[in-house]
């Protein structure tokens, strides 16, 4: 998993929230709240609510980072949604022009078909050297060999052969866009989509599974969920940091609390990572004691 930030330097406590406190604040920013109606809703500082999402979205990256290994997934469908951050790249001040964690950023997903779960994903450029870190990322979670499916980016070709190696059934699907009448930079959406192709790029796909539906409806989801993806407001992130911790915690809820309505449950237990469906007040629980303001066992000391 992507970290920005290392904890030893993540700085504050919460020890002005209780559990229930802070399970309020971490449901309402998985809902789609922004930070502001948060903190009219709950009456935590914004400071405060900040500070949770940094320690938590830390915790729980690393807890994903660890339990997230050697899943049983089958069939694998790869996606990448659009966020800025700080601003657009058209507006962002020619001081900061090409600064990584400023303008546009990718968020690079992999979602298991048939248990929903989210076993990886990746913040950053829409360029080759992403495409490679993630790919390697997914190879290294899987327990089998798995039948892959990705829009028609070329930027996976090469990715998923130095990955996978031929360990792979590879397709793509290519899809065709018709053009818009209008000026380019007047339009908001692409094109209408004339349809799309399939194509079998490695090993054997069985082509009528080859599909990207699953992961296009999670970027829906995930615009949805995280009000820092919502479009057309104020609620983007400032920090790419901020921006990651905020997707941990999103995609921790998604894999671990959240019940999917095709399948019943969450992913998590579908997948076999989990046995049983967490609440929220489990995910706080990921909390360091020290972040959560409770002292450890007394070390009675001893005399020389």
């Amino acid at each position: 998993m992507l970290t920005y930030r290392d904890r030893s330097s993540i700085m504050g406590s919460m020890k002005t929230l209780t559990r229930d406190q802070r399970c309020s604040v971490i449901r309402c920013l998985c809902d789609g709240v922004s930070i502001a109606a948060t903190t009219r809703i709950t009456g935590a500082a914004k400071n405060t609510i900040q500070k949770l999402t940094r320690e938590l979205g830390q915790a729980v990256l690393e807890f994903q980072n660890v339990v997230l290994r050697n899943l049983p997934c089958k069939r694998i469908e790869i996606d990448e949604v659009w966020e800025f951050c700080y601003a657009k790249d058209k507006n962002l001040p020619d001081r900061m022009r090409g600064e990584p964690g400023v303008g546009s950023i990718w968020t690079w997903t992999a979602l298991c078909a048939e248990t929903k779960l989210l076993l990886s994903w990746r913040l950053g450029a829409r360029d080759s050297a992403n495409a490679q870190y993630f790919i390697s990322d997914v190879a290294e979670r899987l327990a089998n060999r798995c039948q892959m499916t990705t829009d028609g980016n070329r930027l996976y070709l090469a990715a998923v052969n130095d990955a996978f190696r031929g360990d792979v059934d590879f397709a793509q699907l290519v899809k065709q866009f018709g053009n818009e009448t209008g000026p380019a930079e007047t339009r908001y959406s692409p094109g209408k989509c004339l349809g799309a192709i399939k194509q079998q790029v490695e090993g054997n796909p069985d082509m009528d599974l080859v599909s990207t539906s699953y992961a296009e409806r999670q970027n829906l989801n995930i615009r949805m969920q995280n009000r820092r993806y919502t479009r057309l407001t104020n609620a983007f992130s400032k920090k790419a940091e901020m921006l990651a911790f905020s997707v941990a915690i999103t995609f921790m809820y998604h894999n671990f609390v959240r019940v999917h309505q095709t399948i019943k449950t969450t992913p998590a237990v579908a997948a076999g990572v989990a046995k049983h469906r967490w609440t929220v007040g489990d995910m706080v629980d990921l909390l360091p004691l020290a972040v959560a303001g409770k002292r450890g066992p007394y070390k009675k000391r001893i005399s020389d």
